[in-house]
């Protein structure tokens, strides 16, 4: 059983071959120091760095990543060797200090994979250097001390305090060992052919946060820090267009939590972006990965009995000359209108990204080009007499104003064709991609089939807010959603300073998310179960319970509360004993199959020990049999339990009740603002369709 270390614990070590995990939401740098029987480093050659990645029965990794693995092999250690510190530090080139990006999860393994230890180092602030761990020998038996001490003045101030005369020497040749590590500069998007056309080469992915290799970072294994295995890159059609082969799961668009979770999806290839006009490069520390050559793709899928290749997408009427054509909805590859959707709106979402990253970037260099310009002309002692330094500062002021503007014409250039792609998609999306308000609610039906991804919300960057990206998330759910109902769900606390509005506009997104996954599978597939221990959404939830969708009314109070978990964690462990027998036919007679989604309301009032570790059982093993979970509540509610419960909101993808600007894309880390997918206040689209669902179910049941 996995041991959930808090600061000072300590906890017996029963394997001498490790490897210690490492995942953060920021790149870091690791290393590690040895150490004698009392402690001291006995110099730099006992310093394990990227400069310097290995010792007898250590190794650590070369370049700084979000996600890391440190070899561990004790019995090879010297004999000298009593004590290994591991060292986390941000780089120079990233965030200024820890309070400012999640708490870093660090876990101690077997060789198997099999976690023994794990630590979340919490209450770090302004340091930029931390001990995360010290494994020490003690009578011939090793163990593991969950130390966290973080120290302001980085790597250098770490060292010397372990008593290294030359740590400063040393944590600089740390910094340079990392910069010529460091790949994952973000190039300058290519720019698009001047008729507009989106034909695209395949571009390398990003690096995700759990890497320090060419896999994705994500939260969905047990732990939900990061999968150790991503799935193939998709390849990229001749259309442009992202998305995976025939039958195979399609792209997900990588939004990322961006405080306090881990990014959800793994990065793929990215398409290219609309032209941007000349830009500055941007400056890279490190070779750039080229894009590989490729051919056409072959659709043809070895389980699709089809003999033709899928029809092609629709094609746009001829433009006026000089003018780009007209954007046209489905333009994407793929054997369906759904899947065409979906690549289309996953390539508009990477378009903006990287069009707002080549702005950005010419801005960033105007700025950067003024004040060298400035620098250099008031360091002249001759441009301080007379009007030469008002003329050098003018003309510095005018070549930036300059630059600025002409990123701004091409990126209001392309943020226009994005503005007028989307005009054309919105309507044409399906009621499991659509807007609560989209009229195709109007004349709803409950599917045959299950959709390839459902509507969480729209996207949008500060550039340009009225173009909203709309957020899909691939189904089956891989991870449980968290609706967050404190204060910092708000963007603005002064709007939002009541608590009550907070969590009812919580529920409310939580009742719309509910009734939607609902909406788009068929009758039978999905059921909703929901607690509510104290009754306090009772009128949020009127919709559903008067409709009689549920699986079972609200349960309340505590009784309520362990029979709902009990019989759900019953269900999860029967599914996986006769998944893990390869007898799946051996389930009890008239066992229901179908996924089911429990809706807490108000953790953790109402929950006891036993009821919070069957939820957290519930968020780490249900997704996989068909188990998920939702969560409506405040985090700061929960910190009576300290870091116990970390696990569980790392497993959990955060969404807001009101706009927020807490998700992130792993390419260019742009902070994109969340709004969830309300249904419009007076509207009885809600009602409508969960009547059909109702009705469907009846006749299924019947």
């Amino acid at each position: 059983m996995t041991a959930e270390l808090v600061r000072g614990q300590n906890h017996p070590l029963t394997e001498v071959r490790l490897e210690i995990r490492v995942s953060a939401g920021t790149p870091l740098v690791a290393a590690a120091t040895l150490g004698d029987e009392n402690g001291k480093v006995r110099g730099a050659q006992w310093v394990v760095h990227p400069g310097a990645p290995a010792l007898p029965g250590l190794e650590v990794p070369r370049q700084a990543a979000a996600g890391h693995r440190l070899a561990l092999d004790l019995r090879a250690m010297p004999e000298a060797v009593h004590r290994v510190s591991v060292l986390l530090a941000l780089p120079a080139s990233g965030p200024a200090r820890f309070g400012a990006v999640p708490a870093p999860f660090v876990a101690v393994t077997g060789l198997d994979g099999t976690e023994l230890a794990g630590y979340t180092i919490i209450g770090l602030d302004a340091e930029t250097a931390v001990v995360a761990l010290e494994l020490y020998r003690r009578q011939d038996a090793w163990k593991v001390r969950a130390v966290g001490q973080g120290y302001a003045g980085g790597l250098a101030e770490l060292l010397a305090d372990q008593g290294l005369s030359e740590a400063r020497h040393l944590a600089a040749a740390v910094e340079e060992a990392v910069a010529r590590g460091l790949a994952r500069s973000v190039a300058a998007p290519p720019p698009r052919t001047a008729d507009g056309d989106r034909s695209r080469h395949t571009a390398p992915a990003a690096p995700g946060p759990d890497q320090t290799g060419p896999a994705a970072s994500s939260a969905s294994s047990g732990r939900q820090t990061v999968p150790d295995t991503a799935p193939a890159q998709p390849a990229t059609p001749q259309d442009g267009r992202t998305n995976g082969a025939p039958g195979q799961p399609a792209p997900q668009p990588p939004y990322a939590d961006n405080g306090g979770g881990q990014p959800p999806y793994p990065d793929g290839p990215l398409r290219q972006a609309p032209a941007s006009g000349p830009q500055p490069p941007v400056p890279a520390t490190g070779p750039q990965p080229s894009a590989p050559t490729r051919g056409p793709v072959d659709y043809t899928h070895p389980r699709r009995q089809r003999s033709a290749p899928p029809p092609p997408p629709p094609t746009a009427p001829p433009a006026p000359p000089g003018q780009p054509a007209q954007p046209v909805a489905g333009d994407a590859t793929g054997w369906s209108m759904d899947e065409r959707l979906y690549n289309q709106v996953w390539g508009m979402f990477e378009d903006l990204a990287r069009s707002t990253a080549a702005y950005r970037s010419a801005v960033d260099f105007a700025d950067s080009r003024r004040e060298k310009e400035l620098d250099q002309a008031l360091s002249d002692p001759r441009s301080r007499i007379g009007g030469q330094g008002d003329a050098a500062r003018e003309a510095a002021h005018a070549r930036y104003t300059a630059l600025v503007d002409q990123a701004r014409a091409a990126l209001d250039r392309d943020l226009a064709q994005l503005t007028a792609e989307s005009e054309v998609v919105e309507p044409a999306l399906p009621p499991a991609f659509a807007r609560w308000d989209n009229p195709v609610w109007h004349g709803y039906r409950v599917p045959m089939e299950i959709p390839m991804a459902v509507r969480l919300g729209d996207l949008n960057l500060p550039e340009n807010p009225s173009l909203r990206i709309p957020m899909l998330l691939r189904l089956p759910l891989e991870r449980g959603l968290w609706i967050d109902s404190g204060r910092s769900a708000s963007s603005d606390d002064d709007v939002f300073a009541d608590g009550e509005e907070l969590r009812r506009l919580a529920m409310e997104a939580a009742v719309a998310h509910a009734a939607r996954l609902l909406a788009v599978h068929p009758a039978g597939e999905f059921g909703v179960h929901v607690i509510d221990p104290a009754g306090a959404a009772a009128r949020t939830l009127a919709p559903l319970v008067r409709s009689g969708v549920l699986a079972g009314p609200p349960a309340a109070g505590a009784a309520g509360v362990a029979d709902v978990l009990g019989r759900l964690t019953q269900r999860v462990d029967l599914v996986q004993m006769a998944l893990r027998g390869g007898a799946p036919d051996a389930l009890p007679p008239g066992f229901d199959t179908s996924e089911q989604l429990l809706v807490v309301n108000d953790f953790p009032h109402g929950f006891d020990d036993r009821a919070v570790n069957q939820l957290r059982y519930l968020a780490d093993e249900g997704p996989a049999v068909g188990v998920h979970l939702m969560m409506v509540a405040d985090r700061e509610d929960a910190d009576a339990y300290g870091p116990l419960l970390d696990p569980l909101w790392r497993s959990l993808l955060r969404l807001t009740p009101v706009p927020g600007d807490h998700l992130a894309d792993p390419w260019v880390g742009h902070a994109w603002t969340y709004e969830p997918a309300l249904v419009p206040a007076g509207s009885g689209v809600l009602e409508q369709v969960l009547a059909q669902v109702a009705k469907a179910r009846r006749e299924w049941n019947g």
